[in-house]
């Protein structure tokens, strides 16, 4: 079985299916600074992990794009402080163009989850 929650008419904000959850990416709007954007993608990620019944423990993978990797050091200043230690996902990091010219990060993440 499939559960979406928090779905819209263009995408979900958590994806389930057999033990395996998929959350949609997470930006940080409220922040101008890497730091600030990164802090508020992580807290956003949290948030869906908890909803979806993970944690950080529970992470598989993670996609991060940054606007310029000129930010890259800033970020996992952020990341490493946040990722529990014995943890780290598998993880890749790359430079894109995000869908709005304020954003400098977006977070993907795919975990398990206990069924």
């Amino acid at each position: 079985m499939i559960e979406r929650i928090g779905t819209n008419e263009r995408s979900s904000k958590i994806v389930k299916h057999n033990g395996v959850v998929y959350l949609s990416g997470q930006v940080g709007i409220a922040e101008d600074d890497i730091i600030g954007q990164t802090r508020e993608c992580l807290a956003r990620v949290d948030a869906l992990l908890d909803e979806a019944g993970s944690s950080r423990e529970q992470i598989l993978q993670t996609v991060i794009w940054l606007s310029d990797m000129k930010y890259f050091a800033e970020m996992n200043s952020v990341w490493n402080a946040w990722v529990p230690e014995g943890y780290a996902p598998a993880r890749a990091c790359g430079e894109a163009k995000l869908a709005r010219s304020e954003l400098k990060v977006e977070i993907i993440v795919t975990a398990a989850y206990d069924q």
